[in-house]
């Protein structure tokens, strides 16, 4: 047994977990690429969380806003649009710009994320809202906007600078048979790389996603995507795994936690100098607690909403870590200081 895995199994809220100990000899093997980089866990406003070992805010500090409301047009066999229904639905520019001021007004408002149903070609039209932007960002400049870009091209990608997005994402797939089976879409993989070639030439931060699993629960495009991404200037590489209960039943299997942490390790290699997180979508559950410790010992660089054990993990093998009540992609409160991080977990203040 490897010392990080017999302290892992220590954990009272990993005792009973199934680890993989090559995988965990392996993570230890490269034990610089994780204890060197502190660690952030987020616990973004736009859902409720709590844990043993971090609280969430209770201010709307950082919410998701749907254009679309709950509607999609694609339909994904992984998603099905669940992944908008949480959203705060801001169907008219008017809409999204009366709320978003009533949340500065009244939660102290820091930034929100701008998210909707894509349409047939997996673009999500955003043009009529761009002005809401303009203006929010010329009213409140400390205000962080993220968007979910889908597929657009350098055209789309510049209004999206002008309009003062701060940070745009988008899903990187890696097989054409994934595309077509899960997306329901006539697009080429060459799209998602065009698309990620057009925001990287822009001065936004992009975070591009790839889901892990997302050809019903196999392993299929990953390594492409990780090569497409490692190819150009990203800011940070958000990983998700996909989660069979928003699918229909039967349709999707779940990934193994030891497939996945391969994943991770793999971007950490492949991406050494980036950051590279761990988002909102992933299995819960026991299935959760692996992932996210498979994440804390490969390195990963931040946690979005960070199961039981995650911190204990961190403070096990000696990664530094923080918390921040925003999107895992874009970095607002808690900042690092003097190159290290303090072993914090912040309050709603900040």
């Amino acid at each position: 047994m490897t010392d990080w895995l017999e302290r892992v199994l220590a954990i009272e809220d990993l005792e009973d977990a199934e680890f993989d100990p090559g995988l965990v000899a392996d993570m230890e093997a490269a034990a610089r690429a994780a204890t060197n980089r502190p660690i952030r866990f987020s616990t973004p406003t736009f859902k409720e969380y709590d844990s043993s070992e971090i609280k969430g805010c209770g201010k709307n500090s950082f919410p998701a806003f749907s254009i679309t409301g709950a509607a999609c047009a694609l339909d994904c066999d992984h998603c099905r649009a669940k992944i908008l229904e949480p959203m705060i639905a801001a169907t008219k520019p008017d809409v999204l710009d009366r709320k978003v001021r009533d949340l500065i007004l009244m939660q102290d408002l820091q930034g929100f994320l701008l998210s909707g149903g894509s349409n047939r070609r997996n673009e999500i039209r955003y043009e009529r809202f761009y002005p809401v932007i303009e203006n929010l960002k010329r009213d409140f400049p400390y205000l962080k906007i993220a968007i979910h870009t889908a597929l657009t091209d350098e055209a789309g990608a510049r209004r999206m600078e002008a309009a003062g997005v701060d940070t745009a994402m988008m899903d990187v797939i890696g097989a054409q048979e994934t595309i077509r089976d899960v997306y329901h879409l006539d697009r080429p993989v060459e799209d998602f790389e065009e698309t990620l070639a057009a925001l990287t030439a822009t001065s936004m931060e992009i975070s591009p996603h790839i889901v892990v699993g997302l050809h019903y629960g196999e392993i299929l495009g990953e390594p492409t995507a990780l090569d497409m991404v490692s190819r150009y200037p990203v800011n940070a590489l958000v990983l998700v795994v996909v989660m069979p209960f928003y699918a229909k039943p039967g349709t999707f299997a779940t990934p193994a936690t030891g497939d996945v942490g391969r994943i991770f390790l793999e971007a950490r290699r492949r991406l050494p100098d980036k950051q590279v997180l761990l988002g909102c979508a992933r299995p819960a559950g026991m299935h959760k607690r692996v992932t996210d410790a498979y994440a804390v010992m490969a390195g990963l660089d931040g946690i979005a909403f960070p199961a039981e054990g995650a911190v204990a993990v961190s403070k096990a093998i000696g990664r530094d870590f923080h918390q921040e009540h925003a999107c895992c992609s874009i970095k607002i409160g808690a900042r690092m200081e003097g190159g290290l991080a303090a072993r914090r977990l912040t309050s709603c203040s900040a």
